[in-house]
């Protein structure tokens, strides 16, 4: 009978035990208990952001595979493994449906808590892949209308659709920050969000940023605020973390520890994408039961009676029920030194899907549909 190969894995990833003892054997570490000596013998590493896989970790293993269950790979030195013949996967994609929900469960609460109409509005998406791409596709559901900012997919698709960086900035009553960090090429977006960009701001727009902290310093932030360049902000990607500004912490309207992409949907779908990659890479066949999403945890009321909620409110009212941000802030600005705490802490919301909407009116029943409801 053939060996199963070894596959070390972080022990915060969830909804995998059971199942990678099907294909392979399995070591558990905690993400800091990573070392040259704990992966010695190993075939697969199955990782989170934690882990940094390098020369200092790697040199000397017999690792041919590195799966990331997590969207970004910043933390796993590529150049390394293609010169170590290490192949790595991460999970494009994944925690897209998390930000997406963050973002309109944060304009949903905005809107009720100062009295403002999100009907009409115009918001600028500055990013448009997958979290620019799926709010694109939503927010329709809150009445917005979309400007998109995207320079390097408008020089491969063409202008069409797309708007100037001045055009975004001159009509947007809302921004939201959804591109990578990157510091080289043709469009670097480290410190983009400058005092240049926000004094072109002409709308006073609340800013979002729930992509990368070195995308929008803090200093530049706190001065638009200071001079009315921009209404309000909500940040969930701070520069510096964990050691965050603690006066754009008291300032913001959201304030959270980096937890936008955190759903239990998110994490199931990273998980199973890394879990998948490796097994191909190892020539495994899948576990039978991988993408089994009974294994997720039902919300505490998964069916809701729109008709509790005043009519003008009931599509925003819906989206809290997802995941309403405003506790985590409370906690964050009172804390803000615990932005490592309560990010561990935090608990995974479910998204749209695992929630059943009861007595929706007529008008509403579109609106809902597309924010990923289920509607009866």
């Amino acid at each position: 009978m053939m060996k199963k190969p070894r596959i070390v894995l972080d022990s915060s990833l969830p909804y995998l035990r059971g199942l990678v003892e099907e294909v392979a054997e399995v070591t558990y570490l905690e993400s800091r208990a990573f070392s040259p000596e704990t992966i010695r013998g190993a075939d697969a590493l199955l990782i989170r952001s934690v882990v940094r896989c390098d020369e200092a970790l790697l040199s000397g293993s017999s690792v041919r595979m590195i799966a990331t269950a997590t969207a970004g790979y910043d933390h796993i030195d590529t150049d390394y493994c293609a010169e170590h013949g290490i192949t790595w996967r991460n999970a494009p994609g994944c925690n897209a449906g998390g930000v997406v929900q963050y973002v309109l469960s944060s304009l949903s609460a905005w809107s009720l808590d100062r009295g403002i109409d999100l009907r009409g509005m115009t918001i600028g998406i500055i990013g448009v892949g997958h979290v620019g791409g799926g709010l694109l596709e939503r927010i329709g559901a809150l009445g917005l209308r979309p400007l998109l900012y995207d320079p390097p997919r408008a020089d491969r698709e063409g202008a069409e659709g797309f708007s100037s960086l001045e055009e975004v900035l001159r009509e947007s009553d809302i921004l939201t920050l959804h591109v990578p960090l990157t510091r080289e090429g043709k469009y670097p977006t480290a410190g983009m969000v400058d005092e240049p960009l926000l004094r072109a701001c002409q709308r006073r727009p609340l800013l979002i940023n729930a992509c990368r902290g070195g995308v929008a310093p803090s200093a530049p932030l706190l001065r638009a605020l200071d001079e009315g360049w921009i209404r309000e902000v909500i940040i969930d990607c701070w520069e510096g973390e964990p050691q965050i500004s603690a006066d754009l912490a008291r300032r913001a309207y959201i304030a959270t520890p980096h937890v936008a992409g955190w759903t239990a949907d998110g994490k199931w779908r990273g998980s199973r994408m890394a879990l998948a990659a490796v097994c191909g890479a190892l020539g495994l066949d899948e576990p039978l039961w991988l993408w089994d999403d009974s294994l997720l945890p039902r919300p505490t009321e998964p069916r809701v009676r729109l008709r509790d909620y005043p009519e003008a409110e009931r599509v925003r009212r819906a989206q809290l029920r997802t995941c309403d941000p405003r506790e985590t802030t409370a906690q964050l600005r009172a804390h803000p030194e615990a932005f490592e705490s309560l990010r561990r802490g935090y608990v995974y919301p479910r998204e749209a899907s695992a929630y059943t909407l009861l007595d929706p009116e007529v008008g509403d029943r579109e609106a809902l549909g597309l924010l990923g409801f289920r509607v009866v």
